[in-house]
């Protein structure tokens, strides 16, 4: 990944975005070709070196068959969004403004490991219900749900593991533009109802 100095984010938030993020790509090169699912991971950061991410697959879903050559990559995103030219002042004094994209990415590499077991997925399953069920006001849990029926669920699904060995991570947020170029963007998402990207473009520039 192509990374200027100024969009390098620090290693505290490019945890915050592993662990918070929502679905991520899980992409494996194999013999048939390229393979891709598009998965919600829970970031496990005290398995191996550098942490791992869980999440699992449909049992039909061919690609934990399919052995990976090299490593897996997982592309995990953060809130994206398109910048105006109008939104920046700077373009009403020179006009040298183009539109661009913002976002938050990080590019995940390790090895890929698959779990074939009832009780590592029962658990990655609980923790991938907490991650996205705990901040609600009447949570969903497991126990909700018949014991025979969640486990006729975990016996179709396969739990998939990538021993993380490295993370290129991009936040380009305008951190190369002037602190009025960088509100105007905040105020033309804010009119625009972009929440998320409002969030990411004063967390990424400071406040």
């Amino acid at each position: 990944m192509y990374v200027p100095a100024h969009f390098a984010p620090g290693g505290a938030e490019v945890a915050d975005l592993l662990t918070n993020h929502g679905a991520a790509d899980l992409v494996t090169s194999t013999a048939r070709g390229m393979i891709a699912t598009l998965l919600p991971f829970v970031h496990d950061p005290g398995a191996g070196e550098r942490g791992s991410l869980l999440g699992h697959v449909a049992r039909n879903n061919d690609q934990w068959r399919e052995p990976a050559i090299g490593d897996a990559l997982v592309i995990v995103r953060g809130p994206d969004f398109y910048v105006s030219p109008t939104w920046y002042p700077s373009k009403a004094e020179h006009g040298r403004a183009v539109p661009t994209w913002n976002y938050v990415t990080a590019h995940v590499y390790g090895r890929l490991v698959v779990h074939d077991d009832p009780a590592w997925l029962a658990s990655l399953v609980r923790r991938l219900t907490e991650k996205h069920e705990g901040r609600r006001a009447k949570p969903w849990t497991v126990e909700d749900a018949p014991a025979r029926f969640v486990e006729g669920q975990l016996r179709a699904i396969v739990g998939v593991e990538v021993v993380i060995d490295r993370v290129e991570a991009k936040f380009k947020l305008n951190q190369n533009r002037s602190r009025a170029d960088v509100d105007g963007v905040v105020a033309g998402l804010t009119a625009e109802g972009d929440e998320s990207g409002v969030r990411a473009m004063r967390e990424g520039n400071g406040g």
